[in-house]
């Protein structure tokens, strides 16, 4: 069973001198209950697609073909009152600072009873419980006192908490959360992430977890996918993503990795930078920076193709090319 579906995702910003194209059919599911992880380098196109998702793509990007499908219904073309309903409802949202979900002039406790009372049938003395209940949960201490605080009577690791909270407050299938551990210390990361880890697996959402720590990949998803400007590069579950990668750009980012059990001096580095949008070279847009590349790199552009355990976007897993590689 699929929980979400993005096929053929296209979104573009329309610019004065043409269509600049941030997301270029990028395509995958998760199940109920997975957590795939969305890695790669700034400006790749992890938080656009997760903004997609959501609804909430700042003007002028729209998204010009492709279809997002939550639970076998399209979602990507309701008109706004509807998206809303199902934001909040069946779509969690988790984002990098959580000062910027929450309302500096309500009580956590309000606006916890607010996502509450729009999205389930309860009275208020039912939704304060709950509230209540959700901070305990996240790991609020005396959350019947602290729920009548103000966000900025928390410290940053407990407002991420009552960000999660707010989040799983109506009981939403699938959580999208962006980058949620970048702006805490790295012990709290730990926390969260084992928060969030613990909260889906029992209430049973689907988390897309979007971040540049592969670190946190590691210890948390089930798959991951790894863009690269604008597209999937490759796709598959993330102990074969981490330790057997597919897609040179993919190994150029596990090389980065500092690992205690090797004795080296100096990380490997990827050369070059992602390009701009308005300047994404023919072919494959990494082999400008790739040492394996090609002629038919610098021509087409690859689809997903079968590797071993998982799915990539590059030529030398074609076997037509004679350059298959394991």
């Amino acid at each position: 069973m699929t929980l979400l579906q993005v096929r053929d995702l296209v979104v573009e910003f329309p610019h004065r001198r043409g269509t600049l194209r941030a997301l270029d059919g990028v395509s995958f599911e998760i199940a109920p209950g997975e957590i795939l992880g969305v890695v790669g380098e700034s400006g790749a196109g992890k938080s656009l697609t997760g903004a997609a998702i959501i609804g909430l793509l700042e003007p002028p990007g729209r998204i010009a073909s492709g279809e997002i499908l939550l639970e076998g219904r399209r979602i990507d073309n309701l008109p706004p009152q509807e998206l809303r309903k199902v934001r909040g409802r069946q779509i969690g949202a988790i984002f990098q600072d959580p000062l910027t979900s929450l309302n500096p002039l309500y009580t956590v406790g309000r606006q916890l009873f607010e996502t509450i009372t729009t999205h389930l049938p309860v009275s208020q003395a039912e939704a304060r419980q709950r509230a209540i209940q959700l901070l305990r949960d996240t790991g609020i201490p005396a959350p019947e006192q602290r729920i009548d605080h103000y966000p900025h009577q928390f410290s940053g690791g407990m407002r991420q908490r009552v960000v999660i909270a707010l989040a799983l407050a109506a009981e939403p299938r699938l959580i999208v959360a962006d980058e949620p551990t970048t702006a805490l210390d790295v012990s709290i990361q730990a926390q969260i992430i084992t928060l969030l880890k613990t909260l889906c697996r029992e209430r049973g959402a689907a988390v897309m977890l979007i971040t540049h720590d592969m670190g946190v990949i590691a210890e948390t998803c089930d798959r991951v996918a790894v863009m690269y400007a604008g597209r999937i590069a490759e796709i598959g579950p993330v102990h074969d993503v981490i330790h057997r990668p597919a897609h040179p750009y993919t190994a150029g980012l596990m090389g980065c990795i500092p690992d205690i059990t090797e004795d080296r001096e100096h990380l490997h580095q990827i050369d070059g930078a992602m390009p701009r949008l308005n300047a994404i070279p023919a072919g494959c847009a990494y082999h400008p920076r790739c040492e394996r590349a090609f002629d038919r790199c610098r021509e087409q552009r690859p689809e997903l193709l079968p590797a071993d355990a998982t799915r990539v976007a590059c030529w030398l897993h074609d076997s037509s090319n004679g350059r298959t590689s394991s």
